[in-house]
């Protein structure tokens, strides 16, 4: 047989098992981003309000805890983030911010106009007063809930919040991690190369979409590896989020000081040191200015808090309830 011809057969039989591991990748993904299409789908309803359409999804009962969530989220990493307050006997409404799954992008995205509509999502579930969590890039329209509406908020708790902090040089506030720019170009606009990457890279994206070290990840307990890696696979599917990343995007790096002596309600702040986001700076220095805030402050743990799940949720849960009005209405619009 000519050398030329054996040559063309052994690429031949090299790339029959290429293809057909391709092929079932392929098949692979696009079984599970149809679950996630499917999970998302029906996990939330969407309310009409004098604001627009608001998704929205409930868990728990008792003392209402409005929650905002991060950056690549909506309704389903609320539900997460606020998974340990359900279990500790309150009932957490956690809504899709502008952008995000099934509520639209307006005209006006600001955290202002966000937390506007915070409020509309309240009146039309009938609801008063709430306390009020802002995790990561959902802490701005929180805080700006606490100032906009303080008849409506009995407590603000602000986790890992994207917040102003001084910096030398006027640099933002919030640090960008190694490669969380080629990402969001790149991986960030598709799920099939989402889903590829944290299966095949997922330390580099821990570090660049989460900031979070991966070896601290790595030398937690099992449960907190796996609450991660779901946190991880909710931001599925990623198109389904685009606009609201975008918006996140435009808003954040531009984050400047709000009247903070004016916030008038118990306030909590929480980050950790190795945050690679830097929100500890802002976290500590918005408890610093807010009127008798507190501030917690981990050495370790990454924007996802790894290893302090079930504290960070004991003390949220203690400090909410000890920050409920002790009589009276739940309180009106204001």
């Amino acid at each position: 047989m000519p050398r030329i011809r054996k040559g063309r057969l052994a690429l031949l039989a090299a790339g029959i098992p290429a293809a057909g591991l391709a092929g079932l990748t392929w098949v692979r993904y696009r079984r599970e981003i149809r679950q996630q299409r499917k999970r998302v789908a029906e996990g939330s309803q969407v309310a009409r309000t004098r604001c627009g359409p608001i998704e929205y999804a409930v868990a728990g009962s008792g003392p209402p805890v409005l929650l905002s969530h991060g950056a690549g989220g909506g309704y389903d990493q609320g539900l997460s983030l606020g998974a340990s307050l359900a279990a500790r006997g309150f009932q957490v409404i956690a809504m899709s911010r502008f952008g995000y799954l099934r509520t639209p992008l307006p005209l006006d995205s600001s955290p202002e106009a966000q937390a506007d509509a915070h409020a509309c999502l309240l009146d039309a579930l009938g609801i008063g007063r709430v306390a009020v969590m802002g995790a990561s890039a959902g802490a701005p329209s929180a805080m700006q809930f606490a100032l906009r509406h303080p008849g409506r908020s009995s407590a603000l708790v602000l986790l890992v919040p994207a917040a102003y902090a001084p910096r030398a040089g006027g640099a933002p506030s919030v640090k960008t991690p190694p490669g969380a720019q080629f990402l969001f170009e790149t991986a960030l606009r598709s799920d099939f190369l989402f889903w590829a990457a944290i299966r095949l890279a997922r330390p580099f994206v821990m570090r660049g979409i989460l900031a979070t070290p991966p070896e601290v990840v790595k030398n937690a307990d099992a449960a907190e590896q796996a609450r991660v890696a779901d946190l991880l696979e909710q931001i599925l599917p990623v198109t389904a989020r685009r606009d609201g990343l975008i918006n996140d995007a435009i808003i954040i790096p531009a984050l400047q000081r709000y009247d903070l002596e004016r916030i008038a309600v118990p306030t909590l702040a929480i980050s950790t040191e190795d945050d690679l986001f830097g929100t500890y700076d802002g976290a500590r220095y918005t408890a610093e200015q807010v009127p008798g805030a507190r501030f917690r402050g981990f050495p370790t743990g990454g924007h996802l808090c790894a290893g302090h799940n079930e504290e960070i949720g004991a003390e949220i849960a203690a400090f909410v309830n000890e920050s409920r009005p002790k009589e009276g209405p739940a309180g009106g619009p204001s």
